[in-house]
């Protein structure tokens, strides 16, 4: 059995790893009944609405048909959830995450499409780094080696063409440097 609380200064998070689906359920019911006694102590509420959990499950095994109790209150399990910024999936296929994360780079792409005439190429590389690079990056050590994030080099390539000024088919390899 090795559970971990991870604590930030807006979220709790638990992780708790036991191979035997019941022991995990019972062990995830137990840390989840303390975590809530603690909560009620320091008069801090748990939004049940928001607490989820995931089970990723393993190739031995793959069973995830149980529920997670605390109390009364039954938590909600999910496919996907949001830890710090990053969306995971209970593959860790990065696929959601990285879903997620095309909106905010096509919403940067078109606000410097709409500020190319007004804005030199220095500016650009203000707004790119601000704006798209810091997206694009964000954990790309974890989601950056998967077939999927051809999508989010693609998307680079595109702001590139827009800030220098050339044709979608244009090599814009020497523009990275």
């Amino acid at each position: 059995m090795n559970n971990k609380i991870v604590l930030f200064p807006d979220d709790t998070s638990l992780i708790v790893s036991n191979p035997d689906p019941i022991n995990f359920r019972d062990d995830a019911s137990k840390i989840l009944q303390h975590v809530q006694e603690w909560f009620n102590t320091n008069l801090i509420s748990l939004n049940w609405e928001r607490t989820l959990f995931m089970h990723f499950p393993t190739k031995n095994n793959s069973s995830s048909n149980f529920d997670i109790m605390s109390k009364d209150k039954k938590l909600t399990a999910g496919n996907s959830i949001k830890f710090l910024g990053l969306t995971l999936d209970n593959s860790l296929s990065w696929k959601k995450h990285i879903e997620a994360t095309i909106p905010k780079l096509n919403a940067a792409t078109f606000a410097v499409r709409v500020v190319k005439t007004f804005l030199s190429l220095d500016s650009f590389k203000l707004i790119y780094f601000s704006y798209f690079h810091s997206i694009s990056t964000y954990g790309i050590i974890f989601w950056g080696n998967t077939t999927l994030s051809n999508v989010i080099f693609r998307m680079q390539k595109k702001i590139v063409r827009i800030m220098v000024g050339i044709r979608n088919r244009d090599s814009c390899r020497e523009y990275f440097k």
